[in-house]
């Protein structure tokens, strides 16, 4: 992959970084202290716009030590489209507090990491029949 282009909005703090040899993804840094109300959603804002090459898309998802904050993803995971790179296109990650009490995300946290990943593009063929056997839905596998 070639460079990717990225705007800080705050140079004090640290570029993203992939903090092990072995890291699929790099870690991103709150630009601002955030306080998410119990029960509430909050948006943090992660103080990077990036360019993801045209055959990519950025997966934001949180820390796997995040939830100890008592903090996960609103969404599940993001989603960044390729073309979501102008100069004011902010990445911000959606975090739900599951917790009784208020939730302060400190500025310069690690809240997130990002992970580009390849697109491969669907040509649709509508069929009547699929060729394999039904296997039963979810969970058809077997309990173990």
């Amino acid at each position: 992959m070639d460079k990717i282009k990225i705007k800080r909005f705050d140079k004090e703090l640290p570029l993203p970084e992939y903090k092990t040899a072995g890291a699929a993804g790099f870690d991103l840094y709150a630009r601002e202290k955030t306080t998410i109300n119990p029960g509430a959603v909050g948006y943090v804002p992660l103080n990077v716009a990036l360019e993801t090459p045209r055959d990519h898309f950025l997966i934001l998802a949180v820390r796997s030590s995040t939830h100890k904050l008592g903090l996960m993803p609103a969404n599940g995971i993001g989603i960044g489209d390729s073309d979501f790179r102008g100069d004011e296109d902010e990445y911000k990650i959606v975090l739900l507090n599951f917790t009784k009490k208020s939730v302060t995300v400190e500025r310069g946290s690690r809240i997130a990491q990002g992970l580009f990943v390849k697109i491969t593009k669907a040509k649709w063929q509508e069929v009547d029949k699929m060729s394999s056997k039904t296997r039963g839905g979810f969970g058809s596998t077997g309990k173990k």
